[in-house]
């Protein structure tokens, strides 16, 4: 019974907050690498061709079934599709980054559970009662993640945690000083980052559906891994004009690509999709709200920016919706597993009666 319980609580607890970390600070790297001149084409395509050759082997060592799906299966075009959408995610995530900061597309990261809520009610995955509390709960958890995302985007505020004195000036910086003043790009990096999750709870949906039928975590990242790379590479190569950018010598830029293209591409993935099958999204989702403390303490310590007052009024009250969607999932599935529980004596009697009777 522990080790059971320490096999499908412990470890993926474990597991979640390692990967939250290692993205965390892969954005990080990202940033500074765009600080000093790279091109995210560049990015984008090299990730994906380091994670293709990290998980060829690894597939072939550690793949339980060695029977591939057929490329005119249903399975194939859903991972061909997964590709898709997550070579456009990371478009929009790296574009994000660059216009904005890490600690944003953190703090928006949490709009991940509103969106597979909003998605998963689209197609009749959730079920919704406007009568029941666990229903209400998900709806306005929903309202106020979508707001406190808004007020991050919308309202950068004064510096809280900075060295340098406040001006006057910057005590409230509104919309219209965004637009005037050249922060405009924040407000384009919230959007792009924003389309980055929605799409990712796309991905998310697809994925669970891809996990149901193909059980092969390491298989199906690999395959989406191989088809991400034959999407990105034509499309790269064509959007950097500058050709001389692909050749990485040793620096920041590099290290950004292989920390991760060999981790976060790779690890973090198979990862992401064996929670999904194990646990859920819901519990996959549960573990955003800690990036935005990792983001804080990396941008502060690496990048050297400081903390605004809007990101954090914001991310108080993204977290709140958050956890409110979370405990609304939760209360939903506690009511399910206690009718289940009620007809398990019964289901408990017949199979007594059919085994003494047989």
């Amino acid at each position: 019974m522990a080790w059971r319980y320490f096999n499908r609580d412990v470890v993926p607890f474990a597991a979640m907050i390692a990967v939250e970390c290692v993205t965390v600070g892969s954005t990080t790297l990202f940033k500074a690498a765009t600080l000093r001149g790279l091109s995210f084409y560049v990015f984008v395509l090299y990730v994906y061709v380091v994670a293709t050759l990290v998980l060829l082997p690894l597939s072939l060592i550690f793949g339980r079934s060695r029977r591939l799906p057929s490329p005119k299966s249903h399975v194939f075009f859903k991972i061909f599709l997964l590709a898709l959408l997550g070579f456009m995610s990371m478009l929009a995530g790296c574009k994000g980054v660059e216009y904005s900061s890490p600690t944003l597309a953190t703090a928006i990261g949490t709009l991940t559970p509103a969106f597979t809520f909003t998605l998963a009610v689209i197609f009749r995955i959730e079920q919704v009662v406007l009568r029941s509390s666990a229903t209400q709960a998900k709806l306005i958890g929903t309202i106020v993640s979508i707001s406190g995302a808004l007020v991050i985007v919308l309202y950068k505020g004064p510096k809280v945690l900075a060295a340098a004195s406040i001006t006057p000036s910057s005590s409230t910086i509104s919309l219209y000083q965004h637009l005037t003043l050249s922060d405009s790009s924040w407000i384009l990096g919230g959007l792009l980052v924003a389309s980055q999750y929605l799409l990712i709870s796309v991905w998310y949906i697809l994925q669970t559906q891809v996990m149901a039928v193909y059980p092969e975590e390491i298989t199906v990242v690999f395959l989406y891994s191989l088809c991400a790379t034959l999407i990105s590479a034509p499309v790269c190569l064509l959007a950097e004009k500058d050709l001389t950018s692909f050749l990485l010598k040793p620096s920041v830029s590099l290290a950004s690509v292989m920390y991760t293209g060999g981790l976060v591409s790779t690890l973090g993935s198979v990862i992401h999709t064996w929670g999904l099958h194990l646990k859920g999204p819901v519990y996959i989702s549960l573990f955003k709200p800690l990036s935005i403390v990792i983001a804080v303490a990396m941008e502060a310590i690496f990048l050297g920016d400081a903390l605004h007052l809007g990101s954090v009024i914001g991310s108080v009250i993204l977290s709140l919706g958050f956890y409110t969607v979370i405990w609304g999932k939760a209360r939903e599935d506690s009511t399910r597993n206690v009718a289940g529980s009620e007809q398990s004596p019964l289901l408990l009697t017949h199979t007594i009666e059919d085994e003494a009777s047989s």
